[in-house]
């Protein structure tokens, strides 16, 4: 099911897939102009911290959270500032190592790991979120998907997938969230393999390995699986995983490991399973980066 709405979403094939998209598109385009329009109407305001949106206007993985954590890699005392979506608790939290994933949200987990000097704070309203940031002594704020929320004064970046989904229609005909003329409001439209490239490695490899994961799009990892891989299961995004699934899986195919992304992996590490590691991290170009440092970095 979850493979059917995203090439439904995404690339649309058949007679069936696209009378469905035909149908809704009237429907995506009032709602993506209603949300356009709503946000040039907000008025941006100053809260005496240098901030920087990471967003998208697609759905689905497109890199924000490894782009956003490569980012704070380079500032001196960041804050990374997200909803915390799929998590259990309410309110705003600020993240640690020892969080627990119902609380904090698989997001905020891993941002722990790839940025570890950076807070990371879980809030629906990300103004209070850059608040307690300030309070809590950081420099750099950085939003994760805050491209909608124009009444913060920030630099907006905009990740442009390569390729581009063949599916330009707005949710929910499409795999877009707003109208593509939503690029036009960006300070910096990053590419991907032109402004940052995917760099990945696998730790603990293993000769019978099965894929499991819970990211968007999960089909985007085949050109980074290594040899060995024996099997691929994937689970909608920010999925939950229990210990009798992956079991079974393991019983199923009598896998020496589990390989998971390192989203997957504050997820799994709990349940003593052998894991291997698909690391994925982001490269920023050099002309990426200059204009990130000149924004943070000067006064």
């Amino acid at each position: 099911m979850v493979i059917f709405f995203e090439r439904l979403l995404f690339d649309p094939k058949g007679f069936w897939q696209r009378l469905i998209v035909f149908l809704l598109s009237p429907l995506g385009f009032l709602l993506g102009e209603i949300s356009y329009r709503l946000m040039l109407r907000k008025k941006p305001v100053d809260f005496g911290i240098k901030t920087l949106s990471v967003g998208n206007l697609t759905v689905g993985g497109s890199g924000k959270t490894p782009l956003t954590a490569a980012i704070a890699a380079l500032l001196p005392k960041p804050a990374v500032i997200l909803r915390g979506y799929g998590r259990k608790s309410s309110g705003l939290i600020v993240v640690d190592r020892e969080t627990p994933i119902e609380t904090a949200g698989d997001e905020a987990l891993l941002y722990k790991r790839l940025a570890p000097h950076a807070v990371v704070i879980v809030s629906a309203d990300r103004k209070d979120g850059i608040l307690k940031a300030v309070e809590l002594g950081a420099e750099q704020a950085l939003l994760d998907d805050g491209f909608r929320h124009r009444e913060i004064k920030k630099l907006d970046l905009l990740i442009r997938p390569n390729p581009e989904p063949l599916n330009r229609f707005v949710l929910p005909a499409g795999a877009f969230r707003l109208p593509e003329k939503a690029y036009a409001l960006a300070d910096i439209v990053a590419v991907e393999s032109i402004d940052f490239i995917r760099v990945s490695a696998v730790l603990n490899p293993a000769d019978r390995m099965v894929l499991v994961t819970a990211i968007s799009r999960a089909h985007r990892l085949d050109p980074f699986l290594p040899k060995g891989v024996i099997a691929k299961y994937s689970f909608g995004d920010h999925h939950l995983f229990s210990r009798s699934e992956c079991e079974r899986i393991i019983k199923r195919h009598d896998a020496d490991s589990l390989l998971v992304t390192e989203k997957d992996a504050v997820k799994l590490e709990s349940f003593g399973f052998n894991l291997s590691l698909l690391k994925l991290s982001i490269k920023l170009s050099e002309t990426l980066k200059s204009k990130v440092l000149r924004y943070f970095l000067t006064a």
